[in-house]
């Protein structure tokens, strides 16, 4: 689907949260580890103003990631933005966001890339995975973005959401 399906922007207009894998989505799912094990990854600079144009458009942006590792923190903290690491289980978190928040799942958007992320793509009201996302999930989602993961993948996305978003308040 495109973003101007009207399916697509009746999905935009009732997101209250987009909920973000980071492995894959925020980067280009390469690591690079020193010698001391210290590791690193990409990221797109662009992300963080996409993310305050998400959030202008009243929709919360939060991190969920299977991993537990110093750099996600790091960055969610740069970014302004909730981050829950180590989670095995991205559904019970994305439900436990959810109910704290009085959402239903149709007020959630879930921008992934690989198999950890199905459980979720299944069940949110937009399911969205980057244009390089494995394959087992691209069917998953409503939307493959145009741009890979830490290649802009997350502006794209707060940007088309809030061009649209912004239409209705205008």
């Amino acid at each position: 689907m495109e973003w101007s399906s009207p399916d697509i922007r009746a999905a935009v207009w009732s997101l209250k949260l987009a909920v973000f894998d980071f492995d894959g989505v925020f980067t280009d799912n390469r690591v690079i580890v020193s010698q001391d094990g210290t590791e690193s990854v990409c990221c797109n600079r662009a992300d963080g103003l996409g993310l305050r144009r998400l959030e202008s458009a009243n929709i919360t942006p939060i991190i969920i990631s299977t991993e537990v590792n110093p750099v996600v923190s790091a960055r969610a903290k740069k970014l302004c933005i909730e981050c829950i690491q180590g989670c095995d289980n991205k559904l019970a978190a994305l439900k436990g966001q959810l109910k704290r928040r009085g959402l239903h799942m149709k007020n959630a958007a879930f921008i992934g890339n690989d198999i950890n992320d199905a459980s979720c793509l299944k069940v949110v009201g937009l399911p969205v995975v980057v244009a390089d996302a494995f394959s087992e999930v691209k069917p998953l989602a409503r939307l493959v973005l145009s741009r890979k993961g830490g290649a802009g993948a997350v502006r794209e996305f707060c940007d088309h959401v809030f061009f649209i978003k912004s239409e209705i308040k205008g």
